[in-house]
């Protein structure tokens, strides 16, 4: 039976993929692919969207609802185009420089506070340069955090990508660019690390001119600056790289009407609950606002700019901190405001249902598949608790990349926030392992695991996480067999030693 999906005259490409319940990048590459180049706050028309949906081959029927239906469709007939801000990913290779030359950007000093000397999570800042804001998103470069890369490079109108000087491109360089042509984002490459005197210019150049990203002074048009941010040579001209490029493109929004746009990063703040750091991409976004993204809604009590300073309002390009949902949002979803809370609320409970729906579509048959792979495999269970909805994907991308036809992980439970009393009584009735990734644990709940014999672990970095599961895994295996041939050889005499 084909699901039904009701839009405006037009939709912006976030919320489109959202409905179509479609990752934003796949539908962005098939705008790509159909000769569309679109970023994820333009909007298309209903007859695009009715033949996009035809090309997917999606069993999706699409309606036209009455801009009269919901408010937001209402308050987007009056709006209003302004240039806004250009939203920059800065993307790379672990441990290139990504956060140093941000904090030489903000003059601020993250860095030295990152657990492990790495960055974890995705965050996102603004700086003003020449009169101008530009609004940066850091990105993890360890490579179990690949989902929250992705999802960086999908929000972005540029993406900066950091290669050290005297380290060259590697894995995840070339999984940014892939991604990067993936959503159809411009690319600007930063040499980092100019000061060392390791640095190699040209090797770096020649290795990306494999990658289809060719230097200016090679015959390319990729826009190519060397940095240092222990220096600071080359920052300002990035800068203005930066936002020449966003020149170029003319980027425009919506200024006035009812705001729209992407959950960065959700988790539960103490004194908040519920709350997400959101990307506003068109429209304002105000304190009493109804919010909506996926099944999660509520009305906006709190707004904060990245220095956790209260605001009333945000417009396009800006990231916030949002408090006052009823139930914490999945990262990486578009959010809509609706005129009314019915409204909201039936809208939430609708995607809600939808979501409920997916859940329970597996078949018998896969259900048999998987009951009889389990059988054949030795499992290790595991309790997962993290700071923010980026950190849990991360986590368990990781530990499915560990599972193999004789181990896995089975993950008996998962969640954002501290833990609790009922998850130390669910890891002693399961016999799991609790695994606590950036947050702290009370000394009330350590006493109760060491009481029920709950094995706890807690971790700041993930590859410690992830390397201790692997241990667990490894111990699961069955002892290796090795087959020793015994030979027997006659005895013919013996040599006495001589006395020289």
């Amino acid at each position: 039976m084909a699901r039904t999906i009701e839009i405006g005259q037009t939709i912006t490409v976030s919320n489109l993929a959202q409905q179509l319940e479609l990752p934003a990048a796949s539908l962005i590459s098939e705008l790509v692919k159909n000769g569309v180049m679109l970023t994820l706050n333009e909007r298309i028309d209903f007859d695009t969207v009715a033949i996009l949906i035809e090309e997917l081959g999606l069993d999706v029927e699409v309606k036209q609802r009455d801009a009269a239906a919901i408010g937001v469709d209402k308050e987007r007939a009056g709006a209003v185009n302004e240039t806004r801000p250009p939203v920059v990913a800065v993307m790379g290779h672990v441990d290139h420089g990504k956060t140093s030359l941000l904090d030489k950007i903000k003059g601020s000093d993250k860095v030295s506070s990152e657990a492990g000397g790495i960055t974890q999570h995705i965050s996102a800042q603004q700086v003003d340069h020449k009169d101008r804001k530009i609004t940066f998103l850091d990105t993890p470069g360890h490579e179990a955090f690949a989902a929250v890369r992705e999802h960086g490079a999908v929000l972005t109108d540029l993406i900066v990508l950091i290669v050290a000087a005297d380290d060259g491109v590697k894995d995840q360089t070339v999984e940014a660019i892939r991604f990067a042509k993936k959503s159809g984002v411009k690319i600007v490459v930063a040499i980092s690390k100019i000061d060392l005197p390791a640095a190699n210019i040209h090797l770096v150049k020649q290795q990306l001119a494999e990658h289809d990203l060719l230097a200016e002074d090679l015959g390319g048009q990729t826009i190519f600056v060397p940095v240092s941010a222990k220096t600071g040579e080359g920052v300002e001209e990035l800068l203005d790289m930066i936002l020449l490029s966003a020149d170029i493109d003319d980027l425009q929004a919506d200024s006035r009407g009812a705001a729209s746009g992407l959950v960065i990063e959700s988790s539960m703040r103490q004194g908040l609950g519920p709350a997400a750091v959101v990307l506003v991409q068109e429209g304002v976004l105000r304190k009493g606002d109804f919010l909506v993204a996926g099944a999660a809604w509520g009305k906006v009590r709190l707004l904060q700019d990245m220095s956790s300073g209260a605001v009333e309002q945000a417009s396009a390009s800006t990231p916030v901190t949002v408090s006052g949902f009823k139930i914490l949002p999945e990262f990486g979803i578009a959010f809509e405001v609706f005129a009314t809370e019915k409204e909201a609320k039936k809208q939430a409970e609708t995607a809600g249902r939808q979501h409920d729906f997916r859940s329970t579509g597996m078949s018998s048959r896969e259900l048999l598949r998987i009951i009889d792979r389990r059988a054949e495999v030795q499992e290790h269970n595991a309790i997962i608790k993290a700071d923010v909805r980026g950190s849990l994907t991360a986590v368990l991308d990781g530990l499915k990349s560990l599972d193999t036809d004789e181990v896995a992980t089975r993950i008996v439970d998962s969640g954002v926030g501290s833990l609790s009393e009922n998850d130390i009584n669910k890891a002693k009735i399961s016999q799991a392992t609790v695994y606590c990734f950036n947050i702290g644990v009370s000394v009330a709940m350590r006493r109760l695991a060491a009481q029920l014999g709950v094995d706890l672990r807690t971790y700041s970095v993930i590859y410690e996480l992830l390397a201790d599961v692997k241990e667990s895994l490894e111990k699961l295996l069955p002892p290796e067999l090795v087959k020793i041939e015994r030979v027997s050889w006659p005895v013919m005499g013996s040599l006495r030693p001589s006395r020289l």
